[in-house]
């Protein structure tokens, strides 16, 4: 499978703080453990055309996008250009604050909006859907002791599926990881990841992304063809 990750990488380049604990970027930390089993490649924010080049995208079978500080520095284009490729077949894996990404907002026709505290706050993510493939092999619930609280309201369509709920220790919940489609493509939101804790390092974490990855893959959908077509039988003129 060709996996691509996009990465704004602005925090770990401004922010000291952040890049100790992702020195390579939050998108190499990314690729560390899904190179193993998958062909990957990077890009970001500040390279040509944001790094998603048309050729690059043309060879994705999945795109990972993580985004926070510079959401509207996204060329509307290169939006573009990914959305196309999402409803072409290409699967989305949407993490953490990317819920404000131009892509995804474009996608889910809504405002993606949501409350938010940075508190050092303890996460649980509870399953809510054992039987789902993105869950394989995680039990309950995975608990990290610090994490940036997401809370409901989320606004963003009903999801296709509802795979995890997170309970924060201030006691908000949220819908934590959601499965949509559009298009011929597949998309997985999945809400853990602020760049200043070490979330990415967490094997619970890593096993739902590379789940998330191989449940969103979706390169054997047939293109279908659209607009005046030709009867496949004879049509009796009357």
């Amino acid at each position: 499978m060709n996996i691509t990750i996009w990465n704004e990488y602005r925090h770990e380049r401004e922010n000291v703080e952040v890049k100790k604990v992702y020195p390579e970027g939050i998108h190499h930390a990314l690729a560390s453990f899904l190179k193993e089993i998958h062909h990957v490649e990077t890009a970001t924010l500040d390279e040509v055309e944001h790094g998603l080049t048309e050729q690059l995208l043309e060879q994705t079978d999945v795109l990972i996008w993580w985004g926070h500080k510079a959401h509207e520095e996204v060329d509307e284009s290169v939006v573009e250009r990914v959305k196309s490729r999402v409803l072409d077949g290409m699967g989305l894996v949407v993490l953490h604050s990317a819920h404000f990404s131009k892509i995804f907002k474009s996608l889910m026709g809504t405002t993606c909006d949501l409350k938010w505290r940075e508190a050092d706050e303890k996460e649980r993510l509870w399953v809510v859907d054992p039987t789902h493939p993105i869950v394989e092999g995680i039990d309950s619930y995975i608990e990290l002791e610090q994490e940036e609280m997401y809370g409901e309201h989320f606004d963003i369509p009903v999801p296709d599926e509802t795979v995890l709920i997170s309970w924060f220790e201030g006691g908000e919940v949220f819908r934590s990881g959601v499965t949509f489609k559009r298009g011929n493509g597949k998309i997985f939101y999945f809400r853990p990841g602020h760049e200043s804790y070490p979330t990415y390092y967490n094997k619970q974490v890593q096993q739902i992304i590379k789940n998330g990855v191989k449940w969103a893959c979706n390169n054997q959908t047939p293109k279908h063809q659209y607009g005046n077509a030709q009867p496949l039988e004879k049509i009796d003129e009357k």
